[in-house]
């Protein structure tokens, strides 16, 4: 335990009686200076409190941080802060970032060009309806201090993006905007009054001093509600002008000044109309608009917040004491691989981690989407999120944090959403330059109206500049497709490509792998036939030491028939040169008693054998010193849900092959079980993939697979589905996971596809459509200006709310 009279942060001795304190975990700490202090609580404010947990040294002395406010960033570049919330591949590191004072898509627009330019960095993509970027940089050129460095220095306010610190900053802005809303409302129920009486003349006969004293009591309303309540748009419009773009606010707070400059020296100068009312209703209205904008935007996001709420804070970590089990509950993100926690029924598993003893029904729903408990025992693999349902579990810590699958969908899920499809780009592209035309559009209207009717020329000018609605235009893409991954999430369907929902609408051919995708890549060994006893060594069970051969090499392969063989093995032989030939088997050296005898394991033409058994099943050839050694039988099921998979293929006409490396007779027989009239067998993944860039020269194809040798043919197929029980390799390479082993979600994806298109057209439509008609009428003075801003605020209303059509 570190002394009480050495600084916590630094380590250096604290002065007698020091004032300097920061509460760290619940516990008062004491610091030897001010900077100390100010840089152990910036790390609490941060959020980032666990480094004092896992930090194999103290720190240096916070002294010289204390005048730079930029360098509290730098504790950021900490490795072992750093790991809460980064990944890391090879040189390159990846983080998720909350970004503050995002309001439209030049916003986004504006962090990228800005970022891209500093050395080092790979990726960069900003979503304006999660408020949050994905950013990707080299570690040898670049440290992530200076990126959030070079956020601020535009701006905006840039953090690691975590749960907690989320929902502080929705309820800061909620509440922000409810003080703005309420003045301003207050305001314009005042201010409204007097011009309603003024207007509709019911102070006729009342002296002019009395009608100029009710100017001035708008006047001094009006004010704290352009200084106060207005103030979001002017810094938009500030960030804007001061980084040379153009913003939806630019408009706005031009109108918003133009009016109250107008009417103050109408006002003080005691002639001319005043807009005080108009000011005040503006502001009211748009406040208004912003609000409802931004729950709707928060519903739309808050899935992968949900998710993480699934994870628990704590768990029983069980250590041994002389022989006596100890329970000791700790936080679940200080467990570390190798460790073993105690799960009782009702909790929550805290980590990844494979069941050591114990059996139980696991709900697993909120990764898989489907409902009915999953039996486990032990050496079964559970996961973090799922609840234990009935036994108590004894669980081998495997993965923890950053690296459990929960974290894992929840990157792909932020990944999808942060990804822009060609549309979006456009529409993004779009309302940056409708910024400007709408600028030159205002003024040539004032000068026109000027000419024609000088009284009307301000208030017609005031309404084309906030009638007008490229906010929409910038929304209606990013809030569906939001929604859409989400929905998709909830199902168990994780989306890696931000293209797949454009794609799969045009899908007309549907490419299937057999084993471990229409069957259920379950395999056992049905019957062992010896063939020729000559090849084996004296004195060996010959039918054992044919199913540890196959073990033995199977133990270095992820093709589902490994499970066949290695739980029947007996014992451990020695192989060398083993070789994995995918789609074809495995050979390798075998060493016994001083003699080696080459072995093969695989189907037919990789071991060269003529004769061929006649069965339905699936037969694995094993040859010794090339010579057909035995013949396995092994018996596999198709999966409950492939049937229906098919049905929907042949009620939408979308064509439908199996394409497979097993050459067996069992290849025909799923295919007619499934009613498949396209069967290609005996391929290699070269062959598959020249088949199916074959295909894709004359219609759009979706491979659906889950091994090794699918990888490269997932990774060049229009759009690609694994298996989450499938290879690794597989599901990196594809653009869609399953989680679960339902295959009829494919339908649930296409579907989900073709209503998000609609609604991304619906959008759109209504977007354009808008300022299509809003701006010729606004121009020729027959929109009020009220009328206008109502416009404009329920705009971007319609376009988050018809996208959270795609949550039901």
């Amino acid at each position: 335990m570190q002394s009480v009279s050495q600084c916590f942060h630094c380590g250096e001795p604290n002065p007698n009686n020091t004032p300097f304190k920061v509460t760290i975990n619940g516990v008062q700490q004491k610091m030897c200076c001010p900077g100390c202090e100010a840089v152990a609580q910036t790390i609490v404010d941060s959020g980032l409190s666990s480094y004092y947990e896992h930090r194999t040294e103290v720190a240096s002395k916070g002294e010289s941080l204390i005048p730079e406010e930029l360098q509290q960033l730098e504790h950021y570049d900490i490795e072992q802060i750093q790991s809460d919330f980064t990944k890391s591949t090879g040189s390159s590191t990846e983080i998720t970032l909350t970004i503050e004072g995002i309001s439209c898509a030049a916003c986004a627009w504006l962090i990228e060009k800005q970022l891209r330019f500093l050395p080092g960095l790979v990726f960069v993509n900003v979503n304006t309806t999660l408020n949050r970027a994905v950013i990707r940089w080299d570690n040898e050129q670049l440290v992530l201090s200076k990126i959030l460095q070079q956020i601020q220095k535009i701006g905006y306010k840039a953090y690691p993006f975590q749960v907690n610190q989320q929902e502080l900053f929705y309820t800061q802005q909620v509440k922000s905007y409810l003080r703005r809303l309420g003045l301003a409302g207050l305001a314009t129920m005042q201010v409204m009054m007097f011009a309603i009486a003024l207007y509709a003349d019911f102070f006729s006969g009342m002296e002019e001093e009395f009608i100029h004293y009710f100017r001035w009591v708008s006047f001094i309303l009006a004010t704290p509600v352009l200084l106060y309540s207005a103030q979001p748009f002017y810094a938009n419009a500030w960030r804007n002008i001061r980084n040379k773009t153009l913003g939806m606010d630019i408009p706005i707070s031009i109108a918003l000044l133009g009016a109250y400059s107008a009417s103050g020296y109408a006002t003080i100068m005691g002639r001319g109309e005043v807009y005080f009312e108009s000011v005040s209703m503006f502001t009211f209205l748009l406040l208004l608009g912003r609000l409802l904008e931004l729950r709707a935007r928060r519903k739309a996001s808050e899935t992968s917040s949900n998710l993480l709420r699934l994870l628990p804070a704590m768990a029983t970590l069980l250590e041994t004491n002389n022989g006596e089990a100890i329970q000791q509950l700790i936080p679940a993100k200080t467990l570390q691989p190798g460790q073993h926690i105690l799960v009782k029924p009702g909790e929550t598993i805290a980590i990844d981690g494979k069941i050591i003893d114990g059996q139980s029904n696991i709900e697993e729903s909120m990764l898989t989407g489907e409902h009915l408990p999953v039996f486990k025992k032990s050496q079964d693999n559970v996961y973090a999120g799922t609840v234990n349902i009935n036994g108590i579990l004894t669980i081998e810590v495997i993965k923890v944090g950053n690296n459990t699958l929960i974290s894992d969908i929840i990157a792909l899920q932020n990944s999808a959403q942060l990804c822009k499809p060609r549309i979006e780009v456009m529409a993004d592209t779009v309302s940056r330059y409708f910024v400007g035309a709408l600028l030159v559009t205002a003024t040539l209207t004032y000068i026109g109206w000027s000419i024609i009717d000088s009284e009307q020329a301000f208030w017609i000018t005031l309404s084309v500049l906030v009638a007008t609605c490229p906010c929409a235009l910038s929304l209606a893409t990013p809030t569906a497709l939001t929604c859409a991954t989400a929905q998709l999430n909830k199902h168990g369907i994780l989306i890696k490509q931000h293209h797949v929902l454009e794609t799969v609408n045009n899908i007309k051919h549907v490419v299937l792998d057999k084993t471990g995708t229409l069957t259920q890549g379950n395999f056992k060994l049905l019957n062992t036939h010896i063939l020729n006893h000559k090849c084996f060594p004296k004195s060996v069970n010959q039918q054992q030491i044919c199913i540890d051969l196959a073990a033995n090499l199977e133990v270095n392969s992820e093709h589902p028939i490994a499970i066949a063989f290695t739980q029947l093995q007996s014992q451990k032989l020695s192989l060398n040169n083993i070789k994995n030939m995918p789609s074809q088997g495995m050979q390798a050296t075998w060493s016994h008693l001083q003699e080696e005898h080459n072995i093969k394991l695989g189907h037919a033409k990789f071991c060269k054998v003529e004769h061929a058994l006649s069965s339905q099943e699936l037969l694995i050839y094993l040859t010794i010193d090339d010579q057909l050694a035995a013949i396995f039988e092994l018996g596999d099921q198709l999966r409950d849900s492939a049937a229906g998979l098919i049905n929907f293929c042949q009620q939408k006409h979308l064509d439908v092959t199996m394409l497979t490396g097993d050459i067996s007779n069992k290849s025909e027989e799923v295919a007619k079980q499934l009613n498949i009239k396209h069967v290609v067998k005996g391929v290699s993944p070269q062959q598959k993939l020249a088949y199916i860039q074959t295909l894709q020269q004359s219609q759009p194809v979706m491979m659906i697979g889950d091994g090794i040798n699918d990888a490269p043919v997932l990774a060049g197929a229009h759009v690609s589905v694994a298996l989450s029980s499938g290879t690794d390799i597989a599901k990196n390479s594809a653009d869609v996971i399953l989680l679960g082993s339902d295959l009829q979600k494919i339908s649930l994806l296409t579907t989900n596809a073709k209503k998000t298109t609609t609604i991304i057209k619906e959008n759109l439509g209504w977007a354009i459509g808008y300022n299509i008609i809003i701006v010729p009428l606004a121009i020729m003075g027959l929109v009020p200006p009220y009328v206008a801003v109502l416009g404009m605020s329920f705009s971007s209303l319609i376009v988050v709310s018809n996208s959270l059509r795609l949550l039901k």
